[in-house]
Order: structure tokens, then sequence, then C-alpha cells
């Protein structure tokens, strides 16, 4: 017997404003493949620089999520081409330790497949109401345009959730993350691109909840330490906020990506860069 998808879930009611607090573990775990760790420790593109320029990368960042769950197919297209010219200048030189290409669809794929475990995983946490199968098998087809709105063709995306599953099991085999990449990510994690007023206060929480989200394949990679301990606060700290959040009318529950989202629309009738 199937059981019916309800007509009202849609893609976007995994978009939720809060998981952005998982951001920074979603990051190590696109990192964990060394094509992607030196393809963003390595990019010669001054502009995508987290560290040099913090406000930009993280609007590029959240504004590329906010069109892939909440943009039209014209709004994705946009993006795509903009993206495209970014990535354009980030492949490996002679001297790079590992090989790569951003226009890799391999290396996409991977990110994209990232993605999609941070917002099932957000999902999990703080989602309204627990999902069923058929509305989890319709929500991950629909989440192909995670890695179409970047570089990935449509048939790359595992055909189903069993597929997906294993796909992400052959994917977390392949992680190696280096001392190089690792320090960039453990930089990443303490905040050490935002000015020391702001990110020191900030740091230890940040870690905390960086440390919680990363599954424990990625967490061993990383060389960061996570107790039974830990993971009760962690938990108990999630259930109180999950319970916040299913109070907040949808504006509010999904900001700060309704914002990206209204400010990627502004940029595009003004002809403004989108990246």
């Amino acid at each position: 017997m199937t059981t019916a998808v309800r007509p009202d879930v849609r893609l976007d009611d995994l978009v939720i404003g809060l998981a952005v607090i998982g951001g920074g573990a979603n990051v190590i775990m696109q990192l964990s493949w060394p094509g992607v760790g030196y393809g963003v420790y390595e990019s010669k593109v001054d502009s995508g620089s987290l560290f040099r320029h913090p406000v930009k990368r993280t609007r590029t960042t959240l504004s590329y999520l906010a069109v892939a769950m909440l943009g039209t197919p014209a709004e994705r297209r946009a993006y795509r081409l903009a993206v495209n010219k970014s990535h354009a200048q980030v492949r490996s030189s002679p001297s790079s330790p590992v090989k790569y290409n951003a226009f890799d669809p391999e290396l996409q794929l991977w990110v994209a497949a990232c993605l999609w475990k941070g917002f099932e995983d957000s999902y999990r946490y703080f989602g309204s109401r627990p999902l069923t199968d058929a509305e989890w098998d319709h929500l991950y087809r629909e989440a192909a345009v995670l890695g179409t709105t970047l570089q990935v063709p449509e048939d790359r995306w595992p055909a189903d959730r069993a597929a997906f599953e294993a796909y992400w099991r052959d994917g977390v085999a392949r992680i190696s993350i280096d001392d190089t990449v690792r320090g960039y990510l453990r930089d990443l994690a303490s905040l050490r691109f935002l000015p020391w007023i702001v990110g020191a206060p900030l740091a230890p929480m940040n870690r905390f909840f960086t440390t919680g989200f990363l599954p424990p394949e990625f967490r061993d990679q990383m060389r960061l330490p996570w107790t039974d301990r830990d993971q009760r606060l962690f938990d108990r700290t999630l259930a109180a906020m999950a319970a916040a959040v299913r109070l907040m009318p949808r504006p509010v529950r999904i900001f700060p990506m309704n914002a990206y989202m209204w400010d990627v629309r502004r940029r595009i009738r003004a002809g403004k860069p989108l990246v």
C-alpha cells in the first residue's frame, strides 16, 4: 500500500533559518574530500575568500542555498551562471597536492550530497512534524536542485534515497582531511575569519555546535573530542531550540534565508552581480 504525499509538502519546508548553526559542520563535510578541500583552500578568487571577505562570502553561500531551495528555475539558472564565472578560476596548479577543478561534477555532487544531508538533519531536529517515507522520497527528488544549481547534471543525482545512502557510504569512505585543510577548518570553526572582538566570545559555542552536528567519521578526521556528556547537552539544547522554532510564524522560522532570497531578486532586477 502506497503512502500518500500530503499536497502541501514542499522543498522549502526543509528551510529552517536556525539550521545555520550547523553550517560550519556542513562545510567541514564538503571539504573532507581533498579535491574540494584544496579547491577552497587554494582558491585564487579573492572575493570568495571567507577570511578576506567574511560578509560577502557568507552572503554568497546563503544566497545559493536560498535560490536552490526557494527560487524559481529562472533564478536558479541565473545564479548558476554567476557561480560558473567564479568557479572557472578554481583549478589545481602543478604545485597543488591534489588535482581538482571546480567544474568537476563528481566534486560538485559531493558538495550537493552534503547539503542534502544538512537539510535532512536540520529538519529532523527542528521540523514542525514527522514526515512519512513517501514525503521524504518526494523531497529528496526535488532536492536534486542542490546539485543542478551548481554544475551537476540531473541524471547524476542518485535515483532514490536508497541509492543516495549507498553513494553516501562510498563518499564517507573517501574522506581524508590532512593537516593543512584541518588547520583551515579549525580556524573556520573557531570563527577566526571574524574580528577578534566578535569571533572570540562566540567561538566556544560555534565549535560546540560544529562538533555536535558532525557525523563521527568527520569528527574523527578533524580530531575533535566529543563525550557522552557533550552529546546529552547537545541533544537537550537542540530540543529546546526546536520547541521555540515550531512556535514561530513561517517568515521568522525561515529567516535569514528569505532575506537572502529577497536580496538576490533585488540584484537580478538591478542587474547587479549575484556572486
